[in-house]
């Protein structure tokens, strides 16, 4: 992805994003293949280099992974389009004639996979996984009976690319004025993207 230096986002930004998200696309390219196979899929980060996750043992993401063991963790925010008129300060020019952009996050986590078989690290990965989301429920160990349908995947994060596309080549005023519309809009993403136009310089 095209990241450009106003962009960027630093590696504990964008590990604290993907945190958040909890949800991407896991991207195997495999070996000789036309097309990658692209899962989307929940996911748990543990500490700054560790992904857990798990999958259905039928999923065509396993031969890819044997293939090439080196994936892609692609995850993205709301998104927030921002009419062109938005771009032009009252009094500065016609808004016609302003250029509309969009605002969104993107982090992509190039990792090295490791499928994990046995019993008991599926069952701590589900561990992991449910208690992050779902306390309260029987520990997986519980349903044990049902982890040959599943593999476990784990991750090894070897490289951390992040993309805060939020009007960072433009000067204060701007990203002001455009922070103003999108809390007048109030549609899906403006709160997101408000939110990161005013955390990052």
């Amino acid at each position: 992805m095209l990241i450009h230096p106003w962009d960027a986002g630093n590696e504990a930004e964008s590990l604290a994003f993907v945190r958040e998200q909890g949800f991407g696309q896991l991207i195997a390219g495999g070996r000789g293949r036309d097309v990658p196979v692209v899962v989307p899929t929940q996911f748990l980060m543990v500490g700054d280099r560790r992904v857990v996750l798990h999958l259905a043992r039928p999923n065509p993401v396993w031969k890819a992974i044997e293939e090439n063991s080196v994936v892609l963790l692609s995850v993205a925010g709301d998104w927030a389009y921002v009419p062109g008129a938005w771009k032009v300060l009252p009094g500065e020019g016609d808004p016609a004639a302003g250029i509309p952009t969009t605002y969104y996050a993107a982090v992509q986590l190039v990792c090295r996979a490791r499928v994990v078989t046995e019993a008991d690290e599926k069952a701590e990965i589900l561990r992991l996984q449910v208690g992050a989301v779902d306390a309260g429920l029987v520990d997986p160990g519980e349903h044990a009976r049902r982890f040959s349908s599943i593999l476990g995947l784990e991750l090894t994060v070897l490289e951390v690319n992040g993309k805060f596309k939020y009007g960072g080549n433009v000067d204060a005023a701007h990203r002001a004025y455009v922070a103003e519309r999108l809390a007048e809009r109030d549609g899906p993403g403006d709160t997101a993207a408000i939110s990161h136009l005013q955390r990052r310089p």
